[in-house]
């Protein structure tokens, strides 16, 4: 089965993100506004209950994350994807660092960059063009997140709650 890591922001920030989500985003139907702190993996269930007790450690050890989702971005050459970038904090990166260092499925794909997706899978012309259209409306938006969750695909692409860790630690 495939699973991945994220935390949701607050209703707000979700449902600015989903106003641009609506048109630009294949995958608006499919997963909610998030901030991905361990990309898809496999698993099989032997393998979940050891993955879940060590999320519940990291939980346990930082408190919720305050986050600022501060210009709109593109992680273009790579891929025509546009989104709400969320500045990186050291207590953001140690908490995807610990889930990365336990939860070892294959290298990340990418180097961790706290973000929001907004826009994806658009020809060159549509990036361009969408792109420098939001830049100009910008984003800045602060919020706090006080859990992350466990999320598993389903069969029609989309991805559900497994379980949710709520930040409850100092760090």
């Amino acid at each position: 089965m495939k699973y991945g890591i994220v935390a949701f922001p607050s209703k707000k920030l979700q449902d600015l993100a989903n106003t641009y989500r609506k048109r630009y985003d294949p995958h608006y139907a499919l997963i909610t506004p998030h901030i991905t702190l361990k990309d898809a993996f496999d698993a099989d269930e032997s393998e979940i209950g050891e993955i879940s007790k060590h999320l519940q450690e990291v939980a346990s050890r930082f408190a919720p994350l305050q986050i600022h989702a501060s210009r709109i971005s593109s992680f273009y050459p790579t891929t025509n994807a546009i989104y709400f970038r969320v500045e990186p904090t050291p207590q953001l990166e140690n908490i995807q660092k610990s889930i990365q260092e336990k939860i070892n499925f294959g290298a990340p794909k990418h180097v961790f960059v706290p973000h929001i997706t907004i826009a994806q899978k658009m020809s060159a012309s549509e990036h361009d063009d969408i792109h420098g259209q939001l830049r100009m409306v910008g984003v800045d938006e602060k919020d706090s997140i006080d859990r992350f969750h466990l999320l598993y695909q389903l069969e029609d692409g989309s991805w559900t709650t497994y379980e949710t860790y709520k930040l409850t630690g100092a760090e």
